[in-house]
């Protein structure tokens, strides 16, 4: 735990500048419940501190973040309701997650993700809630659950790529690099990995001089034109669906393959691009997944 009270991020202020860290690197900044809180605060913290004018997100280690907590979430069962399902209370849980990413995209101020490594499932959800994205040319980002046991909750991959890319990403489940990203115009731009932090630091700096009633309004302009294309619905069905993806019988499949052979295991089918199984099935064998 940090001095200012977090257990899974860190937060400093520098040159008009917040510096909002994921930070359970052992883990790859993997997001938990408390994680999606914690981030929260701090950027109604941030938006709270005159002498904050922009917010940089970033991620501690190798990645900025591979996602949810898969060894929690799927290998343990916690985030599968008993075979009596209730779509209320799954749409609560993720509609409070999505809400605490989505503080990044009301917030007053503006926010920068500065992504290397991995940004990922639901770590890519985080990312794409940053007004501006910045990767390293070598990251990566997706979002691998679209082909079992997910739905990107923000559904921001659309607003930022249309809807032919949104769907050649999300029938897939594939990763694109950086320099991808960049070309198709899910992000701002993307640099070399050592000149990440430069470049970041560099447009924050362009921003900081702005006002933060100028920049305010800036924002909330914008911000309106995609709430009048439908934003808020977009993300009520996706975070509805999100739950029935995890309950189908191919998630619950999902879900016994992660408690059977762990989460890696389930990960490494689920991406490899092997057939998973209409109505779920047997579970791979030691022997199937030698093959």
């Amino acid at each position: 735990m940090t001095d200012d009270g977090y257990q899974t991020l860190r937060y400093r202020v520098a040159d008009r500048k917040a510096y909002l860290t994921l930070h359970r690197p052992d883990r790859l900044n993997a997001i938990t419940g408390e994680m999606a809180g914690e981030l929260a605060a701090a950027v109604h913290r941030a938006n709270e501190d005159p002498a904050v004018h922009v917010i940089i997100l970033n991620g501690a280690g190798r990645a900025f973040s591979a996602g949810y907590d898969l060894k929690r979430y799927a290998e343990s069962g916690e985030a599968l309701q008993p075979p009596v399902w209730d779509p209320i209370k799954d749409f609560a849980m993720m509609k409070r997650n999505t809400d605490q990413f989505f503080t990044l995209w009301r917030s007053l101020k503006p926010t920068i993700a500065q992504v290397h490594g991995y940004a990922v499932a639901g770590g890519s959800d985080i990312a794409l809630s940053c007004d501006l994205v910045v990767m390293a040319e070598d990251a990566r980002i997706g979002y691998m659950p679209s082909r079992v046991w997910g739905c990107p909750t923000t559904a921001m991959w659309v607003y930022r790529l249309g809807a032919e890319r949104a769907k050649r990403m999300l029938f897939t489940g594939d990763t694109i690099d950086g320099r991808t990203a960049a070309e198709w115009g899910l992000v701002l731009e993307a640099v070399p990995a050592d000149e990440l932090s430069a470049a970041v630091e560099k447009l924050a700096d362009r921003i900081a001089g702005v006002p933060v009633n100028q920049l305010a309004m800036q924002k909330m302009m914008i911000n309106q034109a995609y709430d009048n294309m439908g934003l808020q619905g977009t993300q009520l069905l996706a975070t509805l669906f999100d739950g029935i993806t995890r309950h189908s019988p191919e998630g619950r499949w999902f879900q016994e393959f992660a408690s059977e052979h762990g989460f890696a295991e389930a990960v490494r089918w689920r991406d490899s691009g092997r057939w998973i199984p209409d109505g779920g099935g047997p579970i791979p064998t030691k022997a199937d997944l030698a093959d």
